[in-house]
């Protein structure tokens, strides 16, 4: 069994979603038997692009969770369909031991992620960002000497 995790974007364009999708379904192989486990924390963009793309090739999913108030607070009314069909999808939800998503929220998830995986796709486009960002979390996993394999297609674009 295998466990892999995600970090990346959450403005992928609409145009880049299925790009990163073909692309993290080359990497993971077309029919994992159920070796492998994603971990995801689910938001919009990279991490439920993952998320589908684990389960589309007969993958097992795990959540991480930031806080507590998550789902209620910061999963927006586009994105609120998916992650519910994603929670509920899912093998197992860890939920960090904070009330409200903040950025100790957000890094507590990411170093519970990165702890529990032996490899980690980073939906990426290599630019530096803010604290807590894609970038950080590939700084932390290559400090853990984890595997990394940067995701950004040709054509792959950041929205707003």
């Amino acid at each position: 069994m295998v466990r892999i995790g995600v970090t990346g974007h959450m403005n992928i364009t609409e145009d880049t979603e299925p790009l990163v999708y073909a692309a993290i379904r080359e990497l993971l192989g077309t029919d994992t038997n159920g070796d492998v486990v994603g971990v995801s924390c689910i938001a919009r963009g990279a991490d439920s692009v993952f998320a589908r793309a684990v389960l589309d090739v007969g993958g097992q999913l795990e959540v991480v969770l930031p806080s507590r108030n998550y789902r209620e607070t910061k999963v927006q009314p586009d994105h609120a369909e998916l992650f519910d069909d994603l929670m509920q999808r899912a093998l197992l939800v860890r939920v960090m031991d904070f009330e409200e998503a903040g950025r100790e929220a957000y890094e507590a998830a990411n170093a519970a992620l990165v702890g529990s995986v032996d490899r980690l796709v980073a939906v990426w486009d290599a630019e530096e960002g803010q604290q807590g960002g894609t970038g950080s979390v590939v700084a932390l996993a290559r400090a853990a000497r984890l595997p990394v394999d940067v995701v950004w297609p040709a054509g792959a674009a950041r929205g707003r």
